[in-house]
């Protein structure tokens, strides 16, 4: 009670805030009399101005008055698409780009022209040339938004660029230089993981200084359990997934399997993997080659089961010309040809849909938007729905949420949810609205969750002649030209997950009239967001609308989440065939299952997120020396250092602390010396003035500094790149699929007590130290051997390292569902078998396994 007073009395937090920018607003509008008599050369001229101060010692909030002056002059003076006239940023347009400024994100109303917002903050922070980029959800919106805003920045003498999907490394080079960039989240992304594949500083393109982030909750929410991958080809036969759909076919569900729809999971019964062992005929899946079997069964199962025809994906003549599974983005419902599912989920899909079978991909380079966008000097966004998920973007990002004033009061008619028994009369409620508003000439949208939900109502609308257009991912290439069209008279439009977000649906004449644009729903979302975005393309600057949403008992989400509450609900309130439910107890209901989910989801990506900064903090150590290597910092340093760490693993096998100098093996370290370098070894004796260590290290330099005078120090620079680069390479390649082996079985843990994400950073920081040490290793192999054929060869060929490279943003990444099961996993549940080596691991220390009786570092393992 007593927060509520004083919230009525002062405002919230957020209307403080925006109290506090106020200032800034009026500064800006009485500097703009000033900047209106100035010429189209003057505003330029005071970009210039802008720059000079900047490098004089200002800083960019200094300026930040004159810069978003400049910005709305230059906006009036330049025609709007479409228009005669230019747009002038309204005072709350100022506020929104104030806070995209600092680093926040901004929640502004569908309608509100958030394109035209970010044009400040971006202008007063491209000044300083370190460049901003402008990042949106789809290449269309991407080049619609450069296209659109170009003109107000070139007016200002600023330079632009666009990043588009199939560009070449020299156009994406050169757009990348410009002051400002467009273009999408996944572009970046992949951006940043090929320039760390590249073979020199000349050939990377991309810089991270300041981000604006349109859509920035599909960004870091919705596709933040989706981590971006460059995948190529591995070895392996393609006919083991067609064998195991045959096989997965024979088992009976409940009896030999459990389908958890939940965690996406298919599990094997102890029956199960008895029955699949006899249908396979091997004795056992838990050695041998068998133990590959519960992992493909599984996979065959979740295909089988869990992904659905139009729904999950479709079947359509891919890019190769022959039919294949392309992925249904469960967030836009767009089509992503060329994105496959990893761990083997694709080809079990392709098994069960009959078509070609391609082979399983290997990780290359991968990260998560979370930790590419963290990459970032300073990162903003805006969006229409943010402040539902505000505390996941401050716990994770660091970036707090600011509700912006609508510039025109909000008048939609947001009714309550009609809840029936049964989809039949669910749908049937929707054709007598759909029909009623139709007849008075109303705009329709209906939004719905999956392409076979949209197509059922189509099919259903043309039973009663009523005219409509279905907006999902297989009308992709007509998207923008449907949204644009959805609100002129008598329009009906389907659209499935808020296709086509980001392209405004303006009213047609004489709909304001009767009512505006009617919006539609199907089913609630997991999420309130997608729910209020459908909500938002009614109502935009002021204008009239509605919207409704219609349940039903078989929704998803009343069946997995609310089901037993609200159905015992519906009967205490007398719920009859035909006849729908309205009551704010259901509504409630509804919203609170929403929010467990929401809950649920937060708790998995948070989850994720601490299991991805074990593989961040590797990447970042890894791709940091790969950029020393590539500017030639330091090389002869670093393979010394490199011939170090071997030489202290050689000494601690043959000649340890541990044993008699009498049992030293000194004849085989000298043999260790001569096959690094080809020369005779030094005496290495105890008691001298210097250790073995100490010894061996001066007569490895000595070898370098002669090869360093017999090439010259040019070519010696280029043996170290080429040598550096390639260990380097080599052994990350062969850790990252290291890595996906690991943690595809990483949830098994819980089962004996060990919390998972303990154990996949202890056995993440091992397989590290492993692939350090292996690094070390090859580098003393080759650096003393390798003879360059002659002085061109300046370029480093990793290309034959990353050759067939693959970029992909796929809805699981390998292991990824076992990660996220963990944290929600009961202890009798069953899960996927680990991966495990046919013969076991013998350390060092450990008794050799010949039978010797000694160690094995001291016996077979010396080699």
């Amino acid at each position: 009670m007593i927060d509520k007073f004083f919230t009525k009395l002062f405002g919230n937090r957020n209307d403080r805030e925006i109290r506090r920018m106020l200032p800034l607003v009026r500064a800006i509008n009485e500097r703009e009399p000033e900047f209106e008599k100035l010429s189209d050369a003057s505003l330029r001229e005071w970009t210039d101005r802008l720059r000079q101060r900047l490098q004089d010692g200002e800083t960019v909030d200094d300026i930040l008055v004159d810069a978003f002056t400049l910005v709305r002059e230059s906006s009036k003076r330049t025609p709007a698409p479409g228009a005669e006239k230019g747009l002038r940023h309204f005072d709350v347009q100022l506020v929104g780009g104030i806070v995209l400024h600092k680093g926040r994100i901004a929640e502004m109303a569908t309608g509100e022209g958030k394109t035209l917002v970010a044009t400040c903050p971006a202008y007063l922070n491209a000044i300083s040339g370190k460049g901003v980029h402008v990042i949106t959800v789809n290449d269309y919106l991407a080049s619609r938004d450069r296209a659109w805003m170009g003109p107000i920045y070139e007016r200002l003498g600023l330079t632009l660029g666009c990043i588009q999907a199939e560009m070449s490394n020299a156009e994406r080079r050169d757009a990348y230089a410009a002051d400002i960039t467009y273009g999408t989240n996944n572009e970046f992304g992949f951006d940043y993981l090929r320039d760390n594949m590249k073979s020199a500083l000349a050939e990377q393109v991309q810089r991270r200084n300041y981000a604006i982030l349109d859509e920035v909750d599909n960004i870091l929410i919705d596709e933040a359990r989706t981590p971006l991958i460059i995948s190529g080809p591995s070895e392996g036969e393609v006919g083991k997934y067609a064998r195991a759909h045959q096989v997965a076919r024979k088992l009976k569900k409940d009896e030999h399997f459990e389908i958890k729809e939940k965690e996406s999971q298919a599990i094997l019964s102890e029956e199960g993997i008895l029955e699949a062992q006899r249908i396979v005929g091997v004795e056992s899946f838990y050695h041998g080659k068998g133990m590959e079997w519960p992992h493909l069964l599984e996979q065959a199962l979740r295909g089988q089961y869990l992904f659905t025809l139009d729904d999950e994906y479709v079947v359509d003549v891919g890019e190769s010309g022959k039919k294949e599974v392309i992925i249904v983005d469960e967030f836009t419902g767009r089509l992503m040809p060329g994105r496959r599912w990893s761990d083997g989920l694709h080809q079990a899909v392709e098994a069960k849909e009959g078509i070609s079978i391609r082979a399983e991909n290997q990780t290359l380079a991968t990260i998560t938007f979370q930790n590419f966008f963290k990459l970032y000097d300073k990162l903003s966004g805006m969006t229409g729905t943010a402040m539902t998920e505000a505390g996941e973007f401050l716990k994770i990002y660091g970036l707090g949420c600011m509700v912006i004033p609508t510039n025109e009061p909000m008048v939609r008619d947001d009714t309550n949810d009609l809840i029936y028994g049964s989809e039949g009369e669910k749908f049937n409620a929707m054709l007598g609205d759909i029909r009623e508003n139709n007849e008075l000439g109303r705009p329709i949208l209906v939004g719905t969750t999956s392409i076979e939900k949209s197509e059922k109502l189509s099919d259903a609308l043309n039973r009663c002649g009523i005219e409509h257009e279905v907006l999902n991912a297989k009308q992709h290439a007509r998207e923008a030209d449907i949204v644009t069209k959805a609100g002129e008279t008598g329009r009906v439009t389907i659209a499935t997950n808020m296709a086509g977000r980001g392209t405004d649906i303006k009213l047609g004449d004489g709909v304001r009239e009767i009512g505006g644009l009617h919006v539609l729903a199907t089913e609630r979302h997991e999420a309130r967001r997608i729910d209020n975005q459908l909500r938002g393309r009614a109502g935009r600057q002021g204008d009239p609308g509605s919207s409704r949403f219609y349940l039903c008992l078989e929704d998803d989400l009343m069946r997995r989440f609310a089901g037993p509450r609200v159905s015992g609900m519906l009967q205490k309130l007398g719920l009859k065939d035909g006849q729908p439910i309205e009551h704010k107890w259901v509504s409630r209901s509804v919203e609170r299952a929403q929010k467990k989910v929401e809950e649920r989801n937060f708790e998995i990506r948070k989850r994720l997120l601490e299991y991805d900064e074990v593989m961040n903090e590797q990447r970042i150590m890894v791709y940091e020396h790969r950029q020393q290597i590539l500017r030639g910092e330091e090389l002869k340093e670093l393979v010394l250092r490199m011939v170090r760490g071997a030489i202290d693993r050689t000494l601690d096998t043959y000649c340890s602390d541990e044993v008699q100098v009498s049992e030293w093996q000194v004849d085989d370290v000298a043999e260790w010396f001569t096959r690094k370098t080809g020369k005779g070894a030094p005496e290495i004796k105890e008691g001298g003035d210097a250790s073995p260590s100490e010894v061996l290290m001066e007569a490895f330099e000595q070898v370098y500094d002669a090869r360093a005078v017999e090439f010259g120090d040019e070519l010696m620079d280029t043996v170290n790149r080429f040598v550096l680069l390639d260990a380097f390479d080599t052994k990350w390649k062969e850790h990252l699929f290291n890595m996906d082996a690991m943690k595809s079985g990483i949830g098994l843990r819980a089962y004996g007590n060990e919390d998972p994400k303990i154990a996949y950073k202890r056995e993440g920081y091992r397989l590290f130290e492993e692939m350090l040490q292996s690094i070390e290793e090859q580098v003393a192999d080759y650096i003393f051997r390798l003879e360059p054929a002659s002085r061109e060869d300046d370029e480093y060929a990793a290309k034959d390292v990353w050759h067939g490279g693959v970029a992909s943003h796929s809805e699981f990444d390998s292991g990824r569902e076992d990660m996220e099961a963990a944290a929600y996993q009961s202890q009798s549940e069953e899960a996927p078998k680990p991966f495990q080596r046919e013969v076991p691991k013998v350390g060092r220390n450990d008794p050799c396994p010949c039978g010797s009786g000694r160690k094995s570092k001291k016996c077979c393992g010396a080699a």
